[in-house]
């Protein structure tokens, strides 16, 4: 799996929602088990991934000697694309591309750079393989490894839809300062497990963005917020987006005005619960303070799910297990200047 981003333990716990076991064994670049392609194409710190052939040196001959000794269980045109993963190898890739190109026709294939049937992706990856600091892991995705620099060497089997940029939040028809980025709330919904047949409630749901990537992931979603504005807001933006994407966001939407810390919603309601918390330059929301109003959401939150995901401007581990969650990760994800986000992966003691 082709990693995005320079963080490599937090995109490896997202690609845990389309895959298992998943390994980071060098800077950008994961090994994994049992990959849903349509899960794949749903991440947002993930490229793409394609079914292992081979793994050496980061060095062409090596790389040439394993392609030629692998067997290929596959006919037709190929192109070769090779990849020096965060420039960490100082391997010339065009001299790879070559290189290997060379043993595939060898080997009878016919090569097509513009429409091959298959892509060889061929991956140098570096040592240093850099991970955010997180807590313990008892998921699927592994801590990141030594990072020896390596080679991979696979047929693309899917790439992820990078399609964020056309979901910009200051083109909804409700804008609020300080909306998450698309790219972000996608990791996270699918970090909570949102997917088709799913149930998500976001109890602070703001200008909707969370809301708005569970949906397009296939969830019914549910959000709740205490301020009339927001809840009209998000509602039109909800609204909007399944107008302008049609049977892509086909799952029901509800948005209600309401509290975090009272949800109108019976026990069990949803599958998983995410949030972005207010930061503590708001001393006080609404007329709660911030430590009631957090503590308050995070028991809700444990009385409606098994799951959730809990994005602050701290760390709120404390507040959470008192409130009957384990914390399975922490990511400490650097926004801009004095601004880290802590991101919360919270699960059913019970589980």
């Amino acid at each position: 799996m082709e990693l995005a981003g320079d963080e490599d333990d937090f995109a490896a716990c997202e690609a845990a929602a389309a895959a298992s076991a998943v390994e980071v064994i060098a800077g950008g670049v994961a090994t994994a088990r049992g990959i849903d392609p349509d899960r794949v194409r749903r991440l947002a710190y993930t490229h793409a991934a394609s079914d292992l052939v081979a793994t050496t040196d980061a060095d062409i001959e090596a790389a040439a000697a394993a392609l030629t000794a692998a067997t290929l269980d596959r006919e037709g045109s190929v192109a070769v694309r090779a990849r020096d993963v965060r420039s960490q190898t100082d391997v010339s890739t065009q001299a790879a591309e070559r290189r290997l190109g060379g043993v595939l026709v060898d080997r009878g294939f016919e090569v097509d750079l513009d429409k091959p049937d298959h892509e060889l992706r061929v991956l140098f990856a570096g040592g240093g393989a850099d991970s955010t600091d997180s807590t313990d892991s008892t998921d699927d995705a592994a801590p990141s490894g030594d990072g020896d620099a390596c080679c991979l060497l696979g047929w693309l089997a899917v790439e992820s839809r990078r399609d964020y940029g056309e979901r910009r939040p200051t083109d909804r028809p409700f804008v609020q300062p300080g909306s998450m980025a698309p790219l972000d709330a996608r990791a996270l919904v699918n970090i909570a497990g949102a997917e088709p047949g799913t149930t998500v409630v976001d109890p602070m749901c703001g200008t909707g963005g969370l809301l708005l990537e569970a949906g397009l992931v296939g969830s019914d979603v549910i959000g709740v917020d205490a301020q009339w504005k927001m809840t009209r807001g998000s509602r039109e933006n909800l609204r909007a987006l399944r107008e302008e994407s049609g049977e892509g966001f086909d799952g029901d939407v509800t948005i209600i005005h309401g509290d975090a810390t009272a949800l109108p919603l019976v026990d069990d309601a949803a599958d998983t619960v995410v949030f972005d918390a207010p930061y503590g330059r708001q001393s006080k929301i609404a007329r709660h303070e911030l430590d009631d109003l957090v503590g308050g959401a995070l028991r809700e939150a444990r009385r409606i799910a098994p799951r959730a995901v809990v994005v602050a401007d701290r760390s709120w581990d404390d507040a959470a297990v008192e409130a009957g969650w384990t914390v399975d990760r922490r990511f400490e994800r650097r926004v801009h200047g004095s601004l880290v986000r802590h991101i919360h992966v919270l699960v059913d003691r019970a589980e």
